[in-house]
C-alpha cells in the first residue's frame, strides 16, 4: 500500500507575537495554511484576528516569530512585499482608492502597458485590455448593476467597493488569497457570488484564508477552521466534526476544545 503524501503547510506562522503599546494583540500564535483549502478564521472581537493576517503578510511585520511561505522564511516588511511573493489580501478597510475608476483599482500598482515600441519606452499604459480584464473578473461576481467600468470608485455602494476589492484579490493571487470579512457589506445575492468565487477559487488549487463573523458562511465554505482567541490559536477544529454552536464556544471559552471528541485541532487530509 502506498504510503500517503504528507503535506506541508503553504503560509505558516510560529510564535508570532505583535504588541502595540501596552496591548498584546498576538501572543506567540501558531497558524497553519495548506494547499488547496479554505481556512477560515473565527475569533471574537479583539481576539487578534486582523492583527494575525497583518503579521502573515506583511501589513504590520511581527515583533518576533517567523513566517513561512512555501517552507522557506520571510521577511515581509510591507504589503507590496507579501503581494509581490503571491499573497493578495482583501482588508476590513477595502484599501481601494476612491478617486479612481474601478479598471484602474483592479490594476494599481501593476498596471498593463502597451505592447511594443509604445508601452516600453513611452510608458504608455494598455488602459483597453485593463478594462476588459476587469469587465471579465467583476462578471464572475455577477455585479450586473456597474453601468460602466470607467466610473469612479467613490460612485459606487458598500456592497459594489467590497466586489472590486474581492475580484482585484482572486484576480492577482498566485499562491494565497486571504479575504478579512469578504462579505461584510454586501446583500444576499453579492455574498452568494462571493461564497461562490472562494470555492472556485479553492477548487482551482490556491489555498484561501477566511476571515469572517458569519458563521453559516463559515461553515459552509471552510474545510477547517482557525479559532483565535486571546490572540492565540486556541483550536482548529473542522464543520463536519463539529456543530456551529460547539464553534461559537469554543471561540467564546464556554467549551474546552480538548473535551470534544475531535479534539482540539484537525489536519488535512494527507497532513
Amino acid at each position: 500500500m502506498a504510503e500517503a503524501i504528507k503535506l506541508e503547510p503553504i503560509l505558516m506562522g510560529r510564535n508570532l507575537v505583535k504588541r502595540y503599546g501596552r496591548v498584546t494583540a498576538l501572543d506567540h500564535s501558531d497558524f497553519d495554511l495548506y494547499p488547496g483549502e479554505v481556512l477560515a478564521v473565527i475569533g471574537d472581537n479583539g481576539a487578534g484576528k486582523s492583527s494575525l493576517i497583518k503579521a502573515l503578510t506583511g501589513a504590520a511585520p511581527p515583533d518576533s516569530g517567523q513566517v513561512f511561505l512555501d517552507g522557506h522564511l520571510t521577511n515581509f516588511r510591507n504589503p507590496m512585499d507579501g503581494r509581490s511573493a503571491g499573497i493578495e489580501t482583501v482588508y476590513q478597510n477595502l484599501a481601494v482608492s476612491p478617486s479612481l475608476n474601478i479598471a484602474d483599482n483592479l490594476f494599481l500598482g501593476r498596471e498593463l502597458r502597451k505592447p511594443g515600441f509604445l508601452g516600453k519606452w513611452l510608458h504608455m499604459l494598455d488602459h483597453k485590455e485593463m478594462q476588459r480584464i476587469a469587465r471579465d473578473k467583476l462578471s464572475e461576481l455577477g455585479l450586473l448593476t456597474i453601468q460602466t467600468i470607467n466610473q469612479p470608485v467613490e460612485t459606487l455602494s458598500g456592497g459594489q467597493r467590497q466586489a472590486v476589492a474581492v475580484a482585484r484579490a482572486a484576480a492577482f493571487g498566485s499562491k494565497v488569497v486571504i479575504m478579512d470579512e469578504p462579505t461584510a457589506a454586501l446583500g444576499v445575492k453579492e455574498s452568494r457570488r462571493v461564497l461562490d468565487l472562494i470555492k472556485d477559487v479553492r477548487d482551482r488549487g490556491m489555498p484561501v484564508v477566511l476571515i469572517s463573523h458569519n458563521m453559516p458562511h463559515v461553515w459552509e465554505v471552510s474545510d477547517r477552521i482557525h479559532v483565535h482567541r486571546l490572540g492565540k490559536r486556541h483550536a482548529v477544529i473542522k464543520p463536519d466534526t463539529h456543530t456551529m454552536s460547539e464553534g461559537v464556544a469554543i471561540m467564546t471559552g464556554a467549551m474546552d476544545p480538548n473535551e470534544h471528541p475531535a479534539g482540539a485541532y484537525a489536519q488535512p487530509k494527507g497532513a
